[in-house]
């Protein structure tokens, strides 16, 4: 059993006002490619599909237009759930049918104690919840956390269980141990979101959506696959892509990565070299930008001048303070 594993989409997120519909279709294209190099036997997606509970027409027709092309013209399995950004209600629209063509997007905790086998594996597709959700379907006022509510969870989930088949658990939650970056929305108050590492142990492979670094976690059976894009200038440094998942003796992983159409870079240089062709020739300046001025004057007109350069700026800071100029006389 191969499958892709991949999350976090948030399709119609913009970065600081900007648009990014057209570099989301370009990296999630390169996911169907990846799927179709790889001779993969299903795709995984873990929640966050949208960027809002109601997304925008923009962000719709995207989506659709993608299970289109990966469900139906391609013949791809599809197993997904909602994470925390999207509305379930809404997602689980059309779900009766979905599944004659292999596409299972489940939405309820109550749907995700029914494995779905494929091949050699059972699928446990279980959404992003909140613990009143777990306190409701099990009866039992004492649920007052996620990590209560997962213990029940899987705990019922191990009874389903088939000693002759793999089990893989499909989940949207911040695992204990795991690294934030500053663009996932925070779903916990005072750290009742964690799920421990170990309860996962029973599964033969967990694949996580939320944290948007597919290294936020490095556990042996489990893994987060990170954004498809960087949403942040925290995540500048991270690499982002999609977990070929293989389900042999051993849990075999392989990371590939995806090429944005524009990148999150930083500079530090002089007002005077920004507007240097000699170097602004260098840089893919179509890129977004965050930048560091060398100067410590005030700059009439600054961020016009730069935009005319640079259309994607994220921020302008001093790398050294600033030195204000008033009345010909300099002031520190």
């Amino acid at each position: 059993m191969r499958f892709l594993h991949t999350a976090d989409w948030h399709i119609g997120k913009k970065l600081q006002g900007y648009d990014r519909i057209k570099e989301q279709e370009h990296v999630l294209t390169q996911i169907l490619a990846i799927a179709k190099e790889e001779n993969v036997d299903a795709i995984v997606i873990a929640g966050d599909l949208y960027d809002r509970s109601v997304p925008s027409v923009d962000a719709i027709e995207v989506f659709n237009q993608l299970m289109v092309e990966w469900n139906l013209r391609e013949g791809f399995p599809i197993f997904a759930i909602s994470g925390n950004h999207d509305s379930g209600i809404r997602l689980s629209t059309g779900t009766p049918w979905f599944s004659q063509s292999d596409y299972y997007l489940q939405t309820r905790l109550a749907e995700a104690f029914q494995p779905i086998i494929f091949k050699d594996t059972q699928f446990f597709l279980l959404p992003y919840f909140e613990p009143i959700s777990a306190r409701i379907y099990f009866e039992d006022e004492q649920i007052r956390t996620i990590q209560q509510a997962m213990e029940k969870v899987i705990e019922k989930m191990k009874t389903q269980f088939d000693s002759t088949k793999k089990q893989v658990l499909v989940s949207h939650f911040f695992v204990t141990g795991s690294m934030k970056s500053d663009s996932e929305t925070k779903i916990e108050v005072g750290g009742l979101d964690a799920v421990p590492g170990d309860l996962l142990e029973p599964f033969d492979y967990v694949a996580l959506g939320h944290l948007h670094n597919q290294a936020a976690l490095n556990q042996k059976n489990a893994r987060y696959s990170g954004s498809p894009l960087k949403f942040s200038l925290s995540e500048i440094n991270q690499k982002k892509g999609v977990w070929i998942v293989d389900l042999e003796e051993d849990v075999s992983l392989n990371f590939r990565e995806l090429t944005p159409l524009y990148d999150i870079e930083e500079i530090t240089a002089s007002f005077k070299e920004l507007l240097n062709p000699d170097f602004y020739q260098t840089i893919n300046r179509e890129n977004y930008l965050q930048i560091y001025l060398e100067d410590r004057t005030i700059i009439p007109n600054m961020m016009n001048q730069l935009r005319k350069i640079y259309p994607r700026i994220l921020g302008v800071e001093r790398s050294n303070g600033r030195v204000e100029l008033k009345q010909g006389k300099q002031k520190r």
